[in-house]
């Protein structure tokens, strides 16, 4: 069990193309907890998934951390771990394998079909507000906007491939995966072995985060739901 006298230091890192701003309703406790917030780096060419990860950890200023990823977020802490001595490493909303990716991405993998994807189009997400039609189009185009923030095509077309190739066959031992039943990216059907987040989607480290900020520190110090 994890001395909760010390301070912890908490370590994010956000999902593809996403800034650290969805962690903005985190909170934990600031006599437990200290919480930092990692970037997306832009990707040298052809850089692998291994090198990418180990410069990363520059950003890493203190020791045995916990280390928590989102999304894609979730595949690059779990490379970045390989060369850090952690306390915990949790993953939310995201795949321990590439046997939780779903069909479509193998399949993209498989066929690279995900060449074909027209990344240069997030320079339109500003857009995306003045010619949405209806309440809900409106809002989620206002939450791509304030929160997918990183469109450098080179780092997209580099976090896509790497996303679908990602050559992982285990899970990490002793990894803490975090994962609603509604996500629609990484369907819940694929997923084993994790802490299940009741109607919780692909975003809800956003809107649901009041369940993060009541159960997260008991899983960290625990490591597991309380």
């Amino acid at each position: 069990m994890l001395n909760n006298k010390q301070i912890i230091h908490v370590y994010f890192m956000p999902g593809l193309a996403a800034n650290p701003s969805i962690f903005e309703y985190i909170k934990l406790p600031e006599d437990q907890f200290q919480i930092h917030l990692l970037e997306w780096i832009i990707p040298s060419t052809e850089e692998t998934l291994t090198h990418y990860a180990q410069r990363m950890n520059r950003y890493i200023k203190h020791d045995h951390i916990v280390l928590i990823g989102v999304s894609f977020g979730g595949i690059i802490v779990q490379e970045m771990s390989k060369y850090l001595d952690l306390k915990r490493l949790i993953i939310i909303s995201s795949v321990k394998c590439r046997n939780e990716l779903p069909r479509r991405m193998k399949y993209a993998g498989k066929t690279g079909f995900f060449k074909l994807i027209p990344t240069s189009l997030m320079d339109y997400i500003d857009q995306l507000e003045n010619i949405a039609v209806g309440d809900y189009i409106t809002k989620r185009a206002q939450l791509y906007k304030k929160y997918l923030s990183v469109r450098n095509t080179k780092y997209l077309d580099w976090a896509i491939k790497n996303m679908v190739l990602w050559d992982c066959d285990q899970p990490i031992e002793e990894i803490i995966h975090i994962h609603g039943d509604k996500d629609e990216i990484f369907p819940y059907k694929y997923i084993k072995d994790c802490i299940t987040v009741k109607g919780g989607t692909h975003i809800m480290i956003i809107n649901r985060y009041k369940w993060f900020n009541r159960h997260l520190p008991g899983i960290i110090i625990n490591g597991k739901l309380s």
